[in-house]
């Protein structure tokens, strides 16, 4: 049975039509007082979501948005596959050089493939090295067998300061290391097909014959889970990259098909309550937390998708990750004490009947904080924590929806990662923003570029 095959066949029931639930009835106004969006307010939202959503609806007819509609696609796979056994042959690391949307799909990739029981962490191991901090990268990498270690870099414009210092440091070591004469079957571009001229980590490639494979020019980096940039990596992992687009693309099906029903789109519900929230109160940060650190790396990526898209023009409320039952002990006083201005979204796993279960007799006691926990799972505890969570941030007059979903595999990710950027596009509609370009980010860029051209350059 392929992998994809048993995703489905193991999906429990409830779960069949869509790998998640979005519950919003902790936003409503009627549910939790004044925080909440009342029925009026909610309705118009949702009126003015759906012509966003037919909007989007005919980009994607006419081609206008590939990050969402790639999803669809299996013809390109293979070559994906291909690549990625090439890279990994003889190997026992693969290094991946990248940062911000060229990262941080691969590590909830990664990050799923370690904690579940998809995909594998052996060999190669995949590492991914997202921040170029020193001399940290530098010791880590060095400590790896050499014979046995390849890199996989990726930009999409080929000119990220980063990932190029981090591609000319690794040229630099296999050639000290007398490698210099094998680089082109250790190393792997990803980047756009822009001409040499225009694009520095080709004109790498094309010195030291390093082999050079496209990253779509219309897919931005923080939306390019589905594409190249993800599937690589999936492929390194172990992991099914087929049901990880299955998942995306039933997503993206059930939402074109449903363009003028919220109720039956989980992701146009999802912006019609954002924007009917940002409109209805003064709504500073959006909280994504995970109950269980599966998905701390999904959260993260989440960030930069909302951050990018949607802070613009002195809009767009902060994203805030955390992660359950961890931030209970840490950041859950400011949430359920502290001001009245985020909305909170809880990603809740089955964990019920789960893993070790303590004898009663060890947890006998008066104490009733020890007493409770005999004869009961550690699972049953996770879930008895995240929904008493949701049913504080509630009694709290604080707006929560939760995503309940079965165990974490590939078609459930695929299915997060759409509904994130479906909803992030829809809700950047709705605030009159571009939610597909990030030009402060570009700004700081040729700055430091500038203040680099000002440090002096020792001879050497």
């Amino acid at each position: 049975m392929s992998v994809s095959a048993r995703i489905l066949s193991d999906r429990p029931a409830e779960f069949m039509d869509l790998p998640y639930k979005q519950d919003i009835t902790g936003c409503l106004a009627r549910n939790i007082g004044p925080a909440g969006i009342g029925s009026a307010e909610f309705k118009e939202a949702c009126e003015r979501a759906t012509r966003q959503m037919e909007r989007l609806a005919r980009e994607c007819a006419t081609g206008k948005v590939p990050a969402l509609t790639i999803a669809q696609r299996e013809d390109d796979l293979d070559q994906y596959r291909l690549a990625a056994q090439q890279l990994a042959a003889g190997a026992k690391d693969v290094v991946l050089f990248g940062i911000g949307g060229s990262a941080l799909a691969p590590r909830a990739l990664r990050q799923l493939a370690k904690f579940s029981r998809c995909g594998r962490l052996g060999t190669p191991v995949l590492h991914v090295m997202d921040n170029p901090e020193t001399p940290w990268m530098e010791r880590f990498i060095s400590g790896l067998d050499i014979d046995g270690l390849r890199f996989l870099v990726v930009s999409k414009s080929g000119s990220t300061a980063e990932t190029l210092m981090q591609c000319l440091w690794a040229i630099d070591y296999l050639q000290v290391h007398g490698f210099g004469a094998s680089i082109g079957r250790r190393m792997l571009i990803v980047t756009e097909p822009s001409s040499p001229k225009n694009n520095p980590l080709r004109r790498i490639a094309n010195a030291h014959g390093i082999p050079v494979l496209d990253h779509p020019e219309d897919i931005g980096g923080r939306y390019s889970a589905f594409s190249i940039v993800g599937m690589i990596p999936a492929f390194l992992l172990g992991l099914d990259a087929r049901a990880l687009r299955l998942g995306g693309a039933r997503v993206l099906k059930r939402a074109l098909e449903n363009v003028d029903d919220p109720e039956a789109s989980p992701p146009l519900m999802g912006a019609a309550l954002h924007a009917g929230l940002l409109r209805g109160i003064h709504l500073r940060a959006v909280v994504t937390m995970p109950y269980t650190s599966q998905l701390t790396l999904f959260t993260a990526w989440w960030r930069q998708l909302w951050a990018e898209s949607l802070g613009k023009e002195g809009k767009g409320p902060i994203p805030v990750g955390a992660t359950g039952p961890l931030d209970q002990h840490s950041q859950l006083q400011l949430f359920l004490d502290g001001p009245n201005d985020k909305l909170f979204t809880i990603i809740m796993p089955q964990t019920a009947g789960q893993g070790y279960r303590a004898p009663a007799s060890l947890a006998q006691d008066e104490d009733e904080r020890l007493n409770c926990l005999g004869g009961h799972t550690i699972g049953d505890l996770t879930d008895c924590e995240q929904r008493a969570t949701v049913e504080s941030l509630r009694r709290n007059g604080r707006p929560v929806r939760t995503f309940r979903i079965p165990a974490l595999d590939e078609e459930v990710l695929g299915a997060l990662f759409m509904h994130f950027m479906i909803e992030t596009i829809l809700t950047g509609y709705l605030m009159d923003v571009n939610p597909y370009d990030q030009p402060a980010v570009e700004f700081s860029k040729k700055i430091t570029r500038e203040l680099l051209r000002e440090v002096p350059v020792p001879k050497l």
